[in-house]
């Protein structure tokens, strides 16, 4: 398989066939992000996706998933897609889906038609990055979007039949900003109301600006029990209809599996008994991105 650079997937795409439809990401200025910086974003050839699929189809008959690297297939041209998903079930016919990232720019690229037709094709599933549902924190890490088109996107990803599952940042407000960030990303989550939620803490990467920020003393890191409050209060203000919030990542400092709406007292009452000194938390030498 070819595979250039850094490759970046969900975690529960661990055991899928991996194909770097792309280079980089189509955005790639956020300050908190280093997955692609040195990339630039271009379409790879489809002589080498050919050749990739080949590959799968001879050594990789037990995976039933396809993942589409790197960080926004979903910008492609329909007729790319159409034409890639097409060979994939060809191909490899015993997948039974396909996921990829996503952003807002590009799911507001296609017609509510397209996104049908890839769901038809096989795309079943689309990771998106909320991070925050603070505009003001989104700008100050230059997302690049606001809230409510990440919220009207997603919906409209939901709406096609995807699965959507949506990726938030403890942390990414500071101290200051913890309460608010907290409290208006739950209320984005609810309204967005996607099946799965993973929060990840934030981690300072060197090379990127946030990093360069905190080292220059514009930018505090919250320390554990910050981040173990934040992540209270934004589970307080998440209500989905049924999904899964996810704090397992292992950046996280209090590993949670979380079935809403069922298990949000249980899981509450884990957060506290950790807050608490009750519950040892994951130390630092454990954490990673």
């Amino acid at each position: 398989m070819d595979l250039q650079g850094t490759v970046i997937r969900p975690p529960s795409e661990a055991d899928s066939v991996l194909l770097q439809v792309t280079l980089g990401c189509s955005h790639n200025r956020c300050t908190f992000c280093g997955a692609y910086r040195g990339k630039r974003f271009a379409f790879k050839p489809l002589e080498i996706l050919e050749s990739d699929l080949e590959f799968a189809a001879r050594y990789m008959s037990r995976q039933r998933r396809v993942f589409l690297c790197d960080g926004d297939a979903l910008i492609m041209p329909q007729a790319r897609l159409r034409h890639i998903l097409s060979r994939i079930r060809e191909m490899l016919p015993w997948v039974t889906r396909v996921g990829t990232y996503a952003n807002a720019k590009s799911l507001a690229r296609k017609t509510d038609e397209e996104l049908a037709e890839l769901k038809a094709l096989g795309l079943g599933a689309v990771y998106l990055g909320l991070e925050s549902g603070d505009d003001e924190v989104l700008a100050q890490v230059n997302k690049g979007v606001a809230v409510a088109d990440m919220v009207r996107q997603g919906r409209r990803a939901r709406a096609a039949g995807f699965k959507l599952n949506v990726t938030v940042l403890l942390g990414l407000a500071g101290p200051v900003g913890s309460a608010r960030h907290a409290r208006l990303t739950g209320e984005a989550l609810s309204a967005m109301d996607p099946e799965q939620v993973g929060a990840l803490t934030l981690m300072l990467i060197p090379g990127t600006p946030l990093h360069a920020d905190w080292k220059a003393g514009r930018f505090v890191l919250p320390g554990a029990r910050e981040m173990l409050a934040e992540l209270r209060e934004m589970l307080v203000h998440t209500g989905l209809t049924r999904g899964l919030f996810l704090a397992d990542h292992p950046s996280n400092y209090l590993p949670l599996k979380v079935r809403l709406p069922k298990d949000k007292a249980e899981a509450l009452s884990a957060i506290d008994a950790a807050l608490a000194g009750e519950t040892p938390l994951r130390p630092e030498w454990q954490r990673g991105l």
